[in-house]
């Protein structure tokens, strides 16, 4: 009985473990996030503590939802950093546009099977929303990224030569 008890003990410790680092981590990415601030206000642009807190638990949600994982990075300041130059994105939309294009990338690092890097992605995404897609996410995503994943899956690597 002593044996199982401890066991139990043992678990529970590993268990609280695992929530403190992952509440460090999220705490870090919200930090992150926040500085983007810096250098994001230049463009009209900025995130409130609780508005980075929502992107952390969205990320989540989504890193789940499409049966991902981040070790400690989060893919959020650079989708901040590439967009954040947009003539398309307003301060009012720009919580709910990083949110949409949080779920878009990593969806399509799925469907592209992560064949493409991050970065490559990134600049593909941010190349095709200011030109064809003119900052319609519904095309971006549903268009543009669709094709583009087809293409990546079937062999295409000539989105290499950026």
């Amino acid at each position: 009985m002593e044996k199982k008890k401890r066991n139990q003990l043992e678990q529970a410790d590993r268990q609280t473990l695992a929530e403190q680092m992952q509440e460090l981590n999220r705490q870090l990415i919200v930090k992150q996030i926040q500085e983007t601030n810096r250098y994001t206000e230049q463009f009209g642009l900025t995130l409130t503590k609780e508005d980075a807190e929502l992107l952390v638990t969205e990320r989540t949600n989504t890193l789940k939802a499409e049966r991902r994982v981040e070790f400690w990075e989060s893919i959020l300041p650079k989708i901040i950093d590439a967009f954040c130059d947009s003539a398309y994105i307003r301060q009012a939309e720009y919580t709910k546009t990083l949110l949409r294009l949080q779920e878009i990338f990593y969806r399509y690092k799925n469907e592209t099977m992560d064949e493409v890097t991050d970065d490559e992605l990134l600049h593909f995404m941010k190349r095709k929303f200011e030109t064809v897609c003119r900052g319609d996410l519904d095309y971006l995503e549903g268009t543009c990224l669709e094709l583009f994943a087809q293409e990546v899956r079937a062999g295409y690597r000539g989105y290499q030569k950026w």
